[in-house]
């Protein structure tokens, strides 16, 4: 007990021992100033000064922008940064990819390259052969349910579009100098006409290219409405541009020779619907 009592008295003898400390000048030994200091007081002072540097550098990571320079440390705001950005170029690269078919779909149609729909013979010839009075061709219960209930969803449905018959005004007035034919990918009309004629829009629509081709010269095409494009190839001149939105019977051309696949002043016209070529004169009297 003795001893125990002894050596606390002597480790609180050395934490109260009391030391100075004094700065001295080197050269004259004079004394500038001195601290009384002891071991408890130099081992409280520095527990404090650690936790306040540990507090401090605490609140600077917590509620300081110098978090964001710590290796491995996640910020929220960069994170939604990051979430906006990935989500805008997924946008963007889906845009892209729509954008590089719509030119696909625009380049087949300058180029002419689409594929034909080919018949099997026999199988047309045997429907044929079909009586027609043999077929009941009235409409089932399920089916007359289902036509109502579509009929009511499309009443008050502003997107649904009522048939609209899109009346298709000539071009030009001239003969035929080339006639449709799909075996031979001329999917169009040649009208043979004067130059400098005025080309006017068989249909209301939207200019969708309005460019110079090597092999068509100026050319001109038009997208209307119920996915039907109309084409108009070896033009002098165009009067409208890329974006334009035109009236049936508005002059958007003028007729020419240019381009290298044309021997004469004409008007090349083609019309497609939903992607196929079809024959302008079924619909359109050039005469």
């Amino acid at each position: 007990m003795a001893e125990k009592e002894k050596r606390t008295k002597k480790i609180k003898k050395k934490l109260l021992h009391k030391y100075r400390l004094v700065v001295l000048n080197e050269d004259t030994f004079e004394e500038r100033f001195s601290f009384k200091l002891n071991r408890l007081n130099v081992f409280v002072f520095s527990t404090l000064f650690a936790v306040f540097l540990i507090v401090i550098t605490t609140l600077l990571i917590a509620f300081t922008p110098l978090r964001e320079y710590i290796p491995g440390y996640s910020s929220t705001s960069l994170k939604k940064k990051a979430t906006d950005l990935t989500f805008k170029t997924d946008s963007l690269q889906q845009t892209i990819n729509i954008n590089e078919q719509y030119l696909a779909s625009i380049r087949k149609v300058l180029s002419g390259d689409v594929k034909t729909v080919e018949f099997n013979k026999d199988s047309i010839l045997n429907a044929a052969k079909i009586d027609p009075s043999i077929i009941n061709l009235a409409a089932s219960r399920q089916d007359s349910l289902l036509r109502e209930k579509v009929l009511a969803e499309d009443k008050y449905n502003p997107l649904a579009q009522n048939d609209v018959n899109i009346v298709l005004f000539p071009p030009v007035k001239g003969s035929i100098s080339e006639t449709y034919n799909p075996k031979e990918k001329h999917f169009a009309v040649d009208i043979i006409t004067v130059k400098d004629a005025p080309v006017k829009a068989t249909a209301d629509g939207t200019v969708i290219f309005a460019e110079w081709t090597a092999d068509t010269g100026n050319v001109i095409i038009i997208e209307h409405s119920n996915n039907l494009i109309s084409v108009y190839k070896h033009n002098a001149s165009l009067t409208k541009t890329q974006g334009q939105f035109v009236k049936a019977g508005e002059v958007i051309a003028t007729v020419g020779n240019t381009g290298e696949l044309t021997t004469g002043p004409h008007l090349h016209f083609e019309l497609w619907s939903d992607g196929y070529p079809i024959n302008p004169t079924n619909f359109i009297d050039f005469d």
